[in-house]
């Protein structure tokens, strides 16, 4: 038994190839335009790792690792202020309440960066791999050809 692809198959199957690569280019560039932008905006905050973090001490936050790094060192400072209590257990009238709901603040929104250059790194990797989708469609159904494929057969 075989399976015969008309040319106007072939061609349907060349175009889902090429509408791939080019959402793959667009996911590529969007991906990147994310992880500059969100660079871009951690630099211009003039954030400096603590001294104390346990990686990236003294360096200016740029990246996700850095990000992660002063988050948790300000959380480390907040629990140490408030004798190893959160946000939430402190009394209301405590005045280091305010010093640990800025430090939650400040993690939150290192985290948000965190989550933003993952998923900026996802995008360009998932264009990556449409744009290898696509190839490998176009490359099965060459152009004006009509293939014809013959299935292996199996024993049970």
């Amino acid at each position: 038994m075989s399976t015969t692809v008309s040319s106007a198959n072939g061609r349907s199957v060349r175009i889902v190839g090429l509408i791939a690569i080019l959402a793959g280019i667009v996911l590529i560039l969007a991906g990147s335009a994310t992880w500059a932008m969100v660079r871009t905006q951690l630099v211009a905050e003039n954030i400096t790792v603590a001294d104390d973090a346990a990686m990236f001490a003294g360096k200016t936050v740029n990246g996700p690792l850095d990000a992660y790094y002063q988050a948790d060192i300000i959380n480390t400072h907040a629990l140490e202020a408030s004798d190893g209590k959160t946000y939430a257990e402190l009394d209301r009238e405590d005045p280091v309440r305010a010093t640990v709901m800025n430090g939650s603040f400040l993690r939150a929104s290192l985290f948000t960066s965190v989550i933003a250059f993952g998923v900026a790194a996802f995008a360009v990797g998932m264009g990556v791999l449409f744009i290898l989708i696509g190839w490998a469609l176009r490359k099965v159904v060459p152009t004006g050809t009509v293939v014809t494929a013959t299935p292996v057969a199996t024993t049970a």
